[in-house]
């Protein structure tokens, strides 16, 4: 079975069903209930982004009511993280949560090897091949912390499997059998 664990587009992998107000809506947004987060696999794409006009603070405060109610509720959080690593690490360090996924991983060896003795799992997506630092942070990866995505990529999950796969040195049947165990993890 195929995992995409993230994508804006149709897809004929498995994808977790989600819930949650992205950092770029945390202004303006209605956060969700608890009623929202219990009809649901996990509660994402949630997270900080200092690159986006909302204010910090206010993302902040977003993120960790979103935090209390993935944790209240034992549900995976999706993360969208930009320049913000370190103060998601650090709230994250204050919840005890079912599972945390950095999605669109573009980082160093350093946040990679980070995130993954926290027990955290890296999804990689179209952006890795851009960046040799990313590719580097991937080839670190255990397959057992890993996820594959499209996210807004107009490409197919079965290409992105194939490039995630030759930048990581594994066969596709091991990264569709890594991807399945994980995928198992995050949702049961």
């Amino acid at each position: 079975m195929l995992v995409n664990l993230h994508t804006h587009l149709p897809t004929s992998a498995k994808t977790p069903r989600a819930v949650g107000l992205h950092p770029w809506q945390a202004a303006e947004g209605k956060l969700p209930c608890e009623e929202d987060v219990l009809t649901t696999d996990v509660v994402g794409e949630i997270g900080l982004d200092k690159c986006c006009k909302v204010n910090f603070e206010q993302q902040k405060q977003c993120f960790e009511h979103q935090l209390r109610l993935a944790e209240k509720h034992q549900k995976t959080v999706v993360l969208h993280v930009v320049h913000a690593f370190e103060e998601v690490i650090t709230m994250l360090k204050r919840h005890t949560l079912k599972a945390v996924v950095f999605h669109g991983f573009i980082g160093s060896k350093e946040q990679a090897m980070q995130a993954v003795k926290q027990g955290y799992f890296l999804s990689f997506g179209a952006r890795t091949e851009s960046s040799p630092k990313t590719i580097e942070a991937l080839r670190h990866t255990p397959l057992d912390s890993l996820f594959v995505e499209t996210d807004e990529a107009a490409v197919t999950i079965e290409d992105m499997y194939a490039t995630i796969a030759r930048l990581r040195g594994v066969s596709m049947a091991d990264l569709e059998e890594a991807t399945t165990k994980n995928y198992a993890r995050i949702v049961d």
